[in-house]
Parts: structure tokens; sequence; C-alpha cells
């Protein structure tokens, strides 16, 4: 036996002065009580029986003395927490990873998969041995500690309170690691995982993770495998007439039998489309819904089974995106004439397009503009602002203009950089042109044969530029759908819209959303309402993403939204595991959890003070002990 709360010197001590005090009231408290008698014959009878009932009177207070005193002493040995020696050397050590991503929202089990795994999580709580220690985890992209080790029940139901389930894929490598590097060096270390079981493959890039002298537990969750989740969703508005956009959107029925939906597209709170669809087993449909309009800003899309149909997981029945932004911008275009150059430029209603001669050009030159295009004109000096050169010439050309070329071609094209996107440049004919010169840092977009630039994109003083090394005149570039794309791509990398524009996040990743310059913290808005600080790191604010819905992210007065979506058919395939492998080696199944038993010898030392204190009233108030 040993004391794991006070020691037994301390008790003793404790006792000592506890008891004197007791004594001495209770010496106090000797005193012949004052019976009231309504006739005299008992007054004699008492003085009768006064010297045959001394010796029992004195017994029976002693008697009451001593149950006080031993009261007492079972309350200090409660104090020390004793406990037997075998129970320290059986003592076990748990950690419990509670799996808490989205698949565990899953309704097969009341309430629901989280539900069921927070009772079995409670179950092992409470049938926790009296030396058995346990650290609680929650399990999602990330591994959340809930609390210290420790063997308090108590402590341990509340920090079970804390476990919510996320729109995230479970991380179960950094979470096996995390358990196994929590029980290094302790002795009968468990690692208990309460999942439905799609956790994947317990490999990391760091390679796959051992167990080390840990055992692994595995405590099954969920029944059921019906589900059809939408599993890729995008947006984009046309390049030409930004009112209009285009969806894709992929439905996949992941269960085993065949299912009923009704598919319906949201448009700033509208329907704008509603369709009926029937899915095979296992099968993915995609759908495409060209040049829609309707919807400025919002677009959901949300599926509802019909009737015959099961669907045990919401949380992937809804998608959302952000339709970029239709900004507008101030456009000055600087030539002598070009009406290929205007009928591009007319083609975005968002565009203001000022015109003027290259001699009128330096009375203009003071006004703000977002992009300033030179049509066969360089000017001495560079612009404060975003400029697309065609044909440059001379020294104010912010690249370099070398050899005359004759019949270049678009021989060589970075189809990655925004501004030949969607372009098909690879067979303009080009009657003359001229090499570029780019300089360190500088991007060749347009490359034609021996490595002579022709299209060349940079930056200069903090403004982008475009440099185009041939007059249209020259081509038959004008005549092709993609000299308007090529302009207004230009225009819209030059504004900030990028056409690689994404119209939603995915959970589970690291989100690194563009903030206003200088910002050091921003401030998020979740889906559900409630705000939190993240931080600012080289001008885009970094957070971990964990739930699907819109966004809104404020630094002082601008505020930025966006959105992110729970699209995962791995957390979609809802089919739960009735086992878990690591390392080639089934997890075993759980056991040692007796509910209702407890090892703590303090507990049942209370119970037998409650016990006495009740016989003790009972015979005190049948004046037995008094």
């Amino acid at each position: 036996m040993f004391f794991s709360g006070l020691a037994f010197a301390e008790l003793a001590s404790l006792f000592a002065v506890a008891g004197g005090v007791v004594v001495l009231l209770y010496i106090l408290k000797l005193r012949r009580r004052t019976v009231a008698v309504p006739f005299a014959p008992l007054w004699e009878r008492i003085l009768r029986d006064k010297d045959a009932t001394t010796l029992f009177s004195r017994l029976k207070r002693l008697l009451s003395l001593l149950l006080q005193l031993l009261l007492l002493a079972l309350l200090v040995f409660a104090l020390g927490d004793p406990r037997a020696v075998e129970t320290l050397l059986q003592g076990r050590t748990f950690v419990v990873l509670i799996d808490a991503s989205a698949s565990m929202q899953a309704t097969d089990v009341a309430p629901s998969r989280m539900g069921a795994a927070k009772e079995q999580a409670k179950k092992m709580i409470r049938g926790m041995g009296g030396a058995d220690r346990m650290l609680l985890a929650q399990m999602d992209a990330m591994v959340t500690p809930l609390g210290p080790m420790t063997g308090d029940t108590a402590d341990l139901e509340r920090m079970l309170d804390r476990v919510h389930v996320t729109d995230a894929r479970a991380d179960f490598p950094r979470a096996l690691r995390f358990a196994t590097d929590s029980l290094r060096g302790a002795s009968e270390g468990e690692v208990v995982v309460i999942s439905d079981g799609a956790l994947g493959e317990a490999r990391d890039a760091s390679g796959a993770v051992s167990m080390g002298a840990a055992k692994l537990v595995f405590v099954p969750i969920g029944n059921a495998a019906r589900n059809v989740a939408i599993t890729q969703f995008s947006v984009r508005r046309y390049p030409l007439d930004k009112s209009r956009y285009e969806v894709m959107i992929e439905v996949t029925n992941t269960g085993p039998e065949e299912e009923q939906i009704e598919l319906s597209l949201i448009g700033d709170g509208q329907v704008v489309d509603m369709t009926k669809l029937k899915l095979r087993p296992a099968e993915r449909l995609p759908r495409f819904y060209p040049n829609l309009s309707g919807a400025s800003r919002t677009l959901e899309a949300t599926l509802v089974p019909l009737e015959g149909s099961v669907d045990v997981l919401a949380a992937d029945n809804h998608a959302y995106a952000l339709l970029p932004e239709r900004q507008r911008a101030k456009v000055l275009v600087v030539t002598e004439g070009n009406t290929y150059l205007e009928a591009a430029l007319l083609l975005d209603e968002y565009l203001e397009v000022t015109e003027v001669t290259p001699k009128k050009y330096p009375e203009k030159s003071s006004e703000r503009w977002d992009v300033v295009v030179f049509d066969r004109v360089t000017p001495t000096e560079l612009p404060k602002a975003h400029a697309l050169f065609l044909d440059p010439r001379g020294p104010g050309a912010p690249v370099k203009v070398d050899v005359e070329l004759k019949q270049p071609g678009f021989d060589k094209i970075d189809r990655k950089h925004p501004i030949v996107r969607h372009t098909a440049l690879d067979d303009v004919n080009i009657a003359l042109g001229h090499k570029l010169i780019a300089e360190p840092g500088d991007k060749a977009v347009g490359v034609s044969e021996g490595a002579s630039p022709i299209l060349v994109a940079g930056t200069r003083k903090g403004y982008k530029f475009v440099a185009l090394g041939f007059d249209l005149r020259d081509s038959d570039l004008p005549l092709r759908i993609a000299w308007p794309l090529l302009v207004l791509n230009t225009v819209n990398w030059f504004t900030g819209e990028d056409s690689n524009y994404l119209s939603s996040f995915r959970t589970g990743d690291i989100w690194r959303i563009p903030v206003v310059a200088g910002a050091k913290e921003a401030i998020v808005k979740l889906p559900a309402g409630a705000t939190e600080r993240v931080p600012v790191h080289e001008g885009r604010a970094v957070l971990l993403g964990l739930y699907a819905g819109f966004y809104e992210l404020s630094v002082g007065d601008e505020k930025t939204p966006f959105a992110a979506n729970l699209i995962d058919e791995a957390e979609s395939a809802v089919a739960p595991m009735d086992k878990l492998l690591v390392g080639g080696k089934e997890a075993g199944q759980l056991g040692g959890f007796k509910v209702g038993v407890r090892r703590e010898i303090w507990i049942y030392v209370l119970l037998l003070v409650v016990l006495l204190t009740a016989l003790e009233w009972a015979t005190y108030h049948r004046r037995v002990t008094v």
C-alpha cells in the first residue's frame, strides 16, 4: 500500500490535530441532559437506577467518541489517495486518437458517427484503472491534443466535450507519429484509434510510420455505405463577356446501390438550374453548364436525395464558389489609329478606354491610368502604370530591340503564363518582326525559331509590362480569336483579374490569401459566423482550412471574400472498415476496461464514511450512543 496524495507523515499530523480538536469538543459536550418528567415516581426510579447505569452511560459515550474518531481517520486516510502497489505496476498509458474528419458526420448511427465515437471514448474513460493515464487528441487535417496526459476521469470527460467534427480529411500518419512520440518511454503504452477506418495508408513524406513498442487498438464506428457527393466544382467567367459564366460540376455515387438525386445551382440566392439525375453504383457523372447568367458573385451547388434513395453524409452535398469580381480599369491607348485594337478593347464593358495620338500623350501622362497601350509608339520614359507595347522601338522601350526577323513565329510558348491562356498562337503568320532581348527576371512568353523572343512579359519599377515584337499589320493575328483574348488577358493580368482565378479552396489545405501590403495580422470570419485572427506572411494571410462555406477576410477596412469546399472522394466514400492495418499488422481490439469498477481506494473509503455516518445518525436518534 502507498499513498499517491498526501504523505503518511502529513496524514498523521493532520489526524493528530483534528483528533485532538474532536476530543476537546467531545469533553466540553459531556453533561447530563435535562429531562422534564410529569410525575414524582419517575424521579425515584432515576435515583434508584443511577448507580447501576453509570458504567453503561460511560461506555455509550465512549462508543460515540470512538465512532467520531473513526470517521475522522477514514476521511484523513482518503486524503492520502491510498493505492495498492500492484495497481502501480499494472497501470497503462493510452493515447486516444478520435477521428474528426468529414466522414464522421455520417448519420448511419445515432446521433452521428462522431456522437458514437464520443460514447466509446467515454466508456473507456469511465473504465480506466486507478493507475491508468490517458491523453485525448482530435485527428483531422492536423492532430490537436485536448489536454495533458492524466488519470483524472472528470478532466478527461471535459476534454472529450471539446472534440468537434471538421470538413477535412484526417492526417493519419501525422496523428500516429504524435501518438508514438507521446508514448516514448512509457510502459504498457497503447494507441487507440476511434474511427470509421477510412484513414488511408500510414505513410507520409518521411516514410512508413513505425509503432515501436506501442500497441495499436482500433475501435470501428459506422455501419452504412450509401452516399452521393459533389466531388468537383468550379466556375469561371467568359473572358469576352464577363456577365456570363460556365460551371463544371461532378457528382459521384460512392455507395453500392443506385441513387436518384436532385441537383440545383443557386446564384446569389436564386435558383439558376435544377436537374434530376440517376446514378448507378460507383458512377462518376460530370456535368457542364455553359453560358449561364443570373449570378454576379456567389454560386452554390446542392444535391438532395429523392424518395427511395439514401445519403448518410450531408457535408458533401454542398459546394460553394465565388465568381471573380468585375473591376473597372482606366485604359489609355496611344496610337495613330488601330481598329483591331479598339475592337478588342470594346469587348470588355468594364474598361474605360481613352484614345490619344502620340503628340498629345505627354499632356495626358499626368493623369492616373491603370493600363497604357502604346501602339507602334515608344515613350521617352516608362509610364507609372502597367503598359502594353505593340512593336516597341527606341531607348524608352522596357526591353532592347535587336535584329530584324523575317517570318518569325510562335515556335515556343509558355502556356502557363496568364496572358496566353485559351489562345492558339502556334500557326500565326508574321511577315516581319524584331527580336526582343529580355532582362533577368523577365519571361519570354513567345519565342521564335533560333531562341528569338517576340513576346516578353516582366516588371519595371513595380509596374508590369508586355512587349509584342511585331506590327499587327504585318501579321494575320488580328484576324484570329487569339488577338482579343491576348489583349484582354494582358489587361486582366495587369489589373489583378487573374485568368487562373481560384473560385474556391479545398478544405484540409493551407490557404494563402493575398492581403494589402504591410499587414501583420488579419481577421477571418468563418462560415458559422465565428471570427479568428490569422498571421500574415509575405503579403498573404495564412490559415489551415477546416470548414466548407463562404469566408470573409478583413484587414482594416478591406474585406476579401472567398469560398471553400469539401472536395474529397475518399471522405465521401463512407463505407466503414472493420479492421485497421499499419505496417502490414492488424490493429487489436479494445479490452481491459470495466465501466463502473474503479481501483481508487479512496472512493470506497468515502462510501464507508457515508455508511458509518448513517449508522451513527440512526443510533443517536434511538438513544443508543447518547
